[in-house]
């Protein structure tokens, strides 16, 4: 298997011992201070966190987090018992489109807490762990713009995203020619379909926990697949 993560990934140890003597809030120096598993570390001896986000919009500097889920695995098991789902007040207004994405309403919302009063617990448990999403632009975008807003400094962590680890085993063709003579359609890596490729059953999507637990069983299911136990977590983070 290729290494192409690797190639762009930072050295995410070296990036931890860094902001954990920069960074001011006490919260987030405990948060890098845990560290992060090398990038030679085998997948099965890492400790993986899901995390799905649902949120307002797509633009991370206008719209806002609604919800967030964790879900804490690792390539043998998945504990739903410790899984954790909050929803919270967003610093905007829920559009319609939105409510009809994550069914979160206004009602829903009115008494929900704000991010900052469930920050603390939600770095607890991330600390330590390589954060697993499925489109990772979403998750670290809302989540850094979320922190910065709270905290005055952004939240940089790896992820393994399983939305990439499908892309590299089914790329689309370049350039526009060949994708209109291409006869082929091109294969979706949508949460979803990426799924169905493994067997694995339809959730109910854009529910917060729910979608982490789905991205938690695609990477099991990819690993069996394609990326062994035995991969070093370098090839597959960012």
């Amino acid at each position: 298997m290729k290494r192409s993560g690797s190639r762009t990934a930072p050295d995410w140890p070296a990036v931890f011992a860094q902001l954990a003597r920069t960074a001011r809030d006490p919260r987030l120096v405990r948060f890098y201070e845990a560290g992060t598993v090398s990038a030679d570390t085998p997948l099965e001896q890492v400790p993986l966190l899901a995390l799905d986000v649902e949120t307002t919009g797509l633009d991370s500097q206008r719209d806002s987090i609604v919800s967030l889920g964790l879900m804490p695995f690792d390539l043998q098991r998945i504990r739903c018992r410790e899984a954790s789902y909050w929803v919270v007040k967003p610093v905007c207004d829920l559009s319609s489109q939105s409510i009809t994405f994550h069914h979160i309403t206004h009602s829903d919302v009115s008494n929900a807490p704000r991010l900052a009063h469930v920050l603390d617990e939600l770095l607890e448990k991330m600390a330590g762990r390589i954060m697993v999403v499925h489109y990772r632009s979403i998750e670290r975008r809302f989540l850094d713009q979320a922190v910065h807003h709270l905290l005055g400094e952004g939240l940089q962590f790896p992820v393994i995203d399983t939305m990439q680890l499908e892309a590299r085993l089914h790329p689309r063709r370049r350039g526009w020619l060949r994708r209109v003579l291409s006869t082929k359609r091109p294969v979706s890596i949508r949460l979803a379909d990426s799924r169905l490729r493994y067997g694995l059953p339809l959730y109910q999507a854009h529910h917060a926990l729910t979608d982490a637990l789905a991205t938690a069983e695609l990477l099991q299911a990819q690993s069996a697949h394609h990326y062994p136990s035995t991969t070093a977590v370098g090839d597959l983070w960012n």
